[in-house]
């Protein structure tokens, strides 16, 4: 990551630049290799001046839409996930962008707040962040670096540029080259490590499921030394074909089993790799799904966990069973079998009524509308009844009506003709209701739907028929409908703002998902959870304080919010062990708060004994930091948070 250059300010910036390049021994201190290289670059490879930022380079429109047709796949596995990191982040004026591997800006999600400084930085789609048009920049020096990296304010070569703090991640293609950068920028004072986390880790979940979208029509075997962790974001992908024969690898394979590049594996067997025969796999792949099983390691024979997923192209030479196959785009952490309904019940009353249910009229004709808080779970539900049911094979398709602008939410529901209107594809759509045939439609937020397209959907389920834009002949469909929505839509009836027929059509059965605050399962949601999001072979420990703070929090966010942050605090905690330090500022906070108003627990008696044993070995080595860690055996940064968070402070 960029070091914070503290020493100047932003007039003396470029001064403060070329007098570093120039061999200024003592200011070039202050500044870490990576940046003092990026400069470099910056100088003598672009000839970019500091206090001279050249106009913008914007590709132009039939280039940029020539792109983003390139990298269609890549966006649609990507927008959820910049919309869920934009989501975590929010208030805290953040922009989240993706650029090509030429660091063409291809999509951005921005704070208003932001909004300015964006616009005067030049962020835009189809604007060009390369370091030979920008300068040293997160998404530019990311690029060039191959790794995430922060640059803060002042790492940034041109002046005009220094307000800013870009955390950058690059996202990997099956074959290790780069395919694109995902950044978070703001005008923030402080370089977050708390963003870096979950912007990585964002990072690597588009990156395995665009691995999975590549390698479709091949085999791919998934393992991890523990089989709980299969499915999710730690787990190691081999692709090879029916011969046997490696065709990719992802990340995580490559740390597990010591590799440093894709080209030391590709070419070779699986056999090479495994002690274990091709056939055996295929076996593996046809009759046993995506069930797990034991296997090691060909050259040290260490034991990982196995599970083989076969090809979804059903016209491969190795015939597959239907029901075997998997929707590999839709890579759910958390629903990997036929009984998933049943995986979500933890112990709270609530959802084991809800499961119930559901189980009851699975495979009936029976629409189902989930009410809920944001983040409670409601399209995980959904896809879960998906999963249990016969039209698991089928395709399961989300549309969130509160998040597509009311100008596309009818094409992208209702799908179009060839040049049915301008800048319409040249192919056409499908539309969602077509494309979610057989299977399960999901409608989130369908409060939010516009008042003239209720009628459309309103006829859709009545006739069991879809008519695209700008064509004629109407297109039979057969689906299950399940829609979700914070809202009170009865009170939305009698405002008029929801049609009382279609309420009615959807209202089949209602269940409400609980929200975290009051679910009676909590911890084991919070154990599970951190198990699910560890990327150790090993479930994370517990400080008693650390986890009494989770469960008295109030949770907002409910358990998307709980998803995200124990994403971040099993990546940043010590020894694999969650303590009160590890959590972020606004749950340590609002500990603080319920403890000062009387509203929570006074500090324990664990915590005040901590707080003296730390005190006195700092006094009797007259505030040696080093000897202390050493003696507790501590590491440095461990002893200074203990310090920080029991207000010890070295005399003046």
């Amino acid at each position: 990551m960029g070091t914070t250059i503290l020493s100047h300010d932003l007039e003396s910036h470029a001064n403060f630049i070329r007098t570093v390049l120039d061999g200024d021994l003592a200011l070039a201190a202050d500044v870490d290799n990576m940046t003092l290289a990026s400069w470099r670059r910056c100088r003598d490879d672009f000839d970019l001046d500091p206090d001279r930022l050249p106009e913008p380079t914007i590709i132009e429109r039939p280039g940029l839409e020539q792109r983003l047709e390139n990298y269609s796949p890549l966006l649609d596995i990507a927008r959820p996930e910049m919309t869920n990191l934009y989501q975590q982040l929010a208030g805290s004026g953040h922009a989240i962008m993706l650029t090509d591997r030429e660091g063409v800006l291809l999509n951005y999600i921005g704070d208003p707040r932001f909004t300015d400084a964006a616009a005067r930085a030049g962020m835009q789609t189809g604007a060009v962040w390369s370091e030979a048009a920008q300068g040293t920049n997160g998404m530019g020096t990311c690029l060039v670096e191959r790794k995430p990296l922060v640059i803060h304010k002042r790492s940034h070569f041109f002046t005009h540029n220094a307000r800013l703090t870009c955390a950058a991640a690059p996202i990997f293609d099956p074959h290790g080259e780069i395919l694109a950068v995902l950044d978070a920028s703001s005008e923030s004072r402080m370089a977050q490590q708390h963003t870096m986390v979950l912007l990585n880790m964002s990072a690597q979940v588009i990156e395995n499921r665009a691995f999975f979208c590549a390698m479709n029509e091949l085999f791919i075997i998934r393992f991890h030394s523990r089989a709980e962790f299969i499915s999710t974001l730690g787990e190691g992908a081999i692709a090879f074909d029916p011969e046997g024969k490696i065709v990719a690898i992802n990340r995580s394979a490559m740390f597990q089993i010591g590799l440093q590049s894709p080209g030391q594996i590709v070419e070779k067997t699986i056999e090479q790799v495994f002690s274990i025969s091709v056939s055996q796999l295929l076996k593996h792949a046809i009759e046993h799904g995506f069930h797990t099983f034991p296997i090691r390691d060909a050259q040290h024979g260490r034991r990982f966990f196995a599970s083989v997923q076969p090809p979804q192209n059903t016209g491969s030479s190795i015939q597959v069973p239907l029901a075997r196959r998997q929707h590999a785009c839709i890579d759910d952490n958390y629903l990997r079998n036929t009984d998933s309904l049943h995986a979500l019940h933890f112990g709270d009353s609530r959802m084991k009524r809800n499961i119930h249910t559901m189980s009851k009229i699975l495979e009936r004709d029976i629409p189902c509308l989930l009410f809920g808080e944001t983040g409670t779970g409601k399209e995980m539900f959904a896809r879960a009844i998906h999963q249990s049911s016969s039209r698991r094979d089928k395709p399961f398709i989300a549309i969130n009506c509160a998040s597509l602008p009311e100008s596309l939410i009818e094409s992208e529901l209702f799908g179009y003709r060839p040049g049915a209107f301008t800048g319409a594809n040249r192919d056409g759509s499908r539309g969602k209701i077509v494309q979610s045939d057989g299977g399960t439609l999901f409608l989130d937020e369908i409060g939010d739907m516009p008042i003239h397209l209720q009628a459309r959907l309103l006829r859709v389920l009545e006739e069991r028929e879809v008519s695209p834009l700008g064509g004629e002949k109407p297109i039979k469909v057969s689906l299950r409908v399940i829609s979700a929505t914070h809202h009170d839509i009865q009170k939305q009836v009698s405002t008029g703002e929801f049609r009382e027929d279609l309420f009615y059509r959807l209202h089949g059965i209602s269940l409400t998902m609980p929200p975290l605050r009051e679910r009676s399962d909590k911890t084991a949601l919070i154990h599970k959870i951190s198990a699910l999001e560890s990327d150790t072979s090993l479930e994370p420990e517990w400080d008693p304080e650390a986890l009494k703070v989770l469960e008295a929090y109030s949770w907002p966010g409910n358990i998307r919010q709980l998803r995200n942050i124990l994403r971040a605090v099993t990546a940043l905690c010590e020894n694999n062990r969650i303590a009160f330090y590890d959590l972020p500022d606004e749950l340590r906070n609002a500990s603080t708060q319920s403890q000062s108003d009387g509203s929570g627990p006074a500090i324990n008696a664990l915590g005040v004994a901590e707080r003296d044993a730390l005190l006195h070995e700092l006094e009797e080595t007259h505030w040696n930091i080093t000897r202390v860690a050493k003696k507790l055996g501590l590491s440095r940064n461990t002893l200074y948070r203990r310090m920080k968070r029991y207000e010890i402070n070295p005399p003046r």
